[in-house]
């Protein structure tokens, strides 16, 4: 594999005459006024962005700063505590351990974890990989688990608070974003290994791969490089609400920079840490019981942009947003890590990969509903356990999460409506009778499915 290369100038090639410029450059270029231009509009901290088309390193550096209080710059070292991209992490190290013949996917969770109650249920390995167990995710408990959010819990003590919730859903009948099944998988990762969850990362993917900024976030121990995260309040930035690094664990508590992301996508794809069976498996998409397909598979969400083929996943954690995406069939990896909440890294990595591929922006309309829509539409849906409300204002229709701020909803015709926050959040109604009986929410790859309350 080719080592990444930090771009520190614009070299001058072909005639080498001044105020010339190759493609290269100019992709360069235009990449760094898109971050330069998200870091001011979002508006966000700071951000670190790696482009890998083929062997080439088109882009790997820092917009704005990793430390506000001691005006650090970030870097394409600036090291990034990553979310939700740990899952993948997670993901490649069951599999090892599957093909080690020391587990399989179809196993029960109970033969790992006999102490965890299933209240009847047969929850399997696969369930936990795919968001599909029904298992109650703990960060979504509100302030049972918030006002805890600061301690230092044990294993027993966290998965406490979610075992004996009533599950979401019969396993394998639905997709629900929930990070107490990845919880789960790294307790069961450690049982069955023998080691600590950072250890054996660190020994078995960490390590052999090179990824020398990527390791467990523990607060304790001297980072170099190490971002501090941010959030918004009343208009200014503030420092994000702390968290103890022993709560996200296997569901989202490393750290990484992005050129040891693009590194790792890259040894994904080429079967490096995992067999290409294995990497199969990760990239497909969960099947449910009615024969119907999510757009996850193990630790990896599984989509497209403008028709091409994208494997990638976003994060999210106190301070701190991320997004790592592999397009396979267009030898490109973009990676795009931000030290501030208001950031939106995804939008950023999907627009990178529009400006490397060609692809053309889609029209965003903003069609005024008739009030026949808008009485079709509006009502309350149930995403799990958020309440989400869709409601008429000014002729136009809005949504609001419980707890969450209303945004505006844009009618593109249909049933089809794009939020006007993001152009890459959309929500499409089913229909039913005179009303909408659902909607399915897509973002950051995911699309998950919100049921009318009555």
């Amino acid at each position: 594999m080719n080592a990444i290369r930090m771009l520190v100038g614009l070299t001058l090639v072909g005639s080498g005459l001044a105020g010339q410029s190759s493609p290269r450059q100019r992709l360069a270029a235009q990449i760094d006024s898109m971050a330069a231009a998200a870091l001011a509009s979002w508006p966000a901290v700071g951000l670190s962005v790696a482009v890998l088309r083929g062997g080439d390193t088109i882009v790997a550096k820092g917009y704005g700063r990793a430390d506000l209080e001691n005006d650090l710059p970030a870097t394409a070292q600036t090291v990034y505590r990553i979310g939700s991209i740990t899952k993948q992490f997670t993901a490649a190290a069951v599999m090892q351990l599957v093909e080690q013949g020391k587990i399989a996917l179809d196993d029960t969770i109970q033969r790992f974890l006999p102490a965890y109650h299933t209240q009847g249920h047969r929850v399997t390995i696969r369930q936990l990989l795919t968001h599909t167990s029904g298992i109650k995710s703990y960060t979504s408990l509100g302030p049972e688990w918030t006002s805890r959010m600061r301690l230092d819990l044990a294993p027993d003590s966290l998965v406490a608070l979610f075992q004996d919730k009533p599950f979401d859903f019969e396993p394998g009948t639905r997709f629900l974003y929930d990070n107490s099944g990845f919880y789960l998988l790294g307790m069961l990762i450690e049982r069955v290994s023998g080691e600590s969850y950072a250890g054996y990362l660190q020994q078995h993917l960490f390590g052999p791969l090179g990824l020398s900024a990527t390791r467990y976030c523990d607060e304790r121990p001297l980072i170099p490089h190490r971002a501090r995260g941010y959030e918004r309040d009343s208009g200014r930035f503030v420092n994000s609400s702390p968290l103890s690094m022993t709560q996200p664990f296997a569901a989202g508590a490393l750290c990484s920079t992005v050129g040891d992301l693009v590194r790792w996508a890259r040894s994904l794809a080429a079967h490096r840490p995992v067999s290409a069976a294995s990497y199969t498996a990760m990239t497909t998409p969960a099947t449910l019981t009615d024969g119907s397909h999510t757009t996850y598979g193990f630790g990896l969400v599984v989509g497209d942009l403008g028709g091409h083929r994208k494997v990638g996943h976003g994060g999210g954690i106190n301070g701190f947003l991320s997004e790592i995406d592999d397009y396979p069939a267009d030898s490109l990896t973009v990676a795009v890590l931000a030290n501030s909440e208001s950031a939106r890294p995804g939008r950023l990595a999907d627009d990178i990969a529009r400006a490397v591929l060609g692809i053309v922006q889609p029209v965003v309309k903003d069609l005024p509903p008739s009030t026949e829509e808008i009485t079709r539409f509006a009502g309350t849906y149930a995403l799990g356990p958020l309440q989400i409300r869709v409601f008429e204002s000014g002729g136009k229709l809005m949504a609001q999460a419980t707890g969450q701020q209303p945004f505006g909803l844009r009618w593109q015709g249909d049933s089809s409506f794009v939020a006007a926050f993001d152009d890459n959040v959309k929500i499409v109604f089913r229909i039913g009778g005179p009303r909408a009986t659902a909607f399915v929410l897509y973002q950051g790859g995911l699309a998950q499915t919100a049921t009318r309350v009555e």
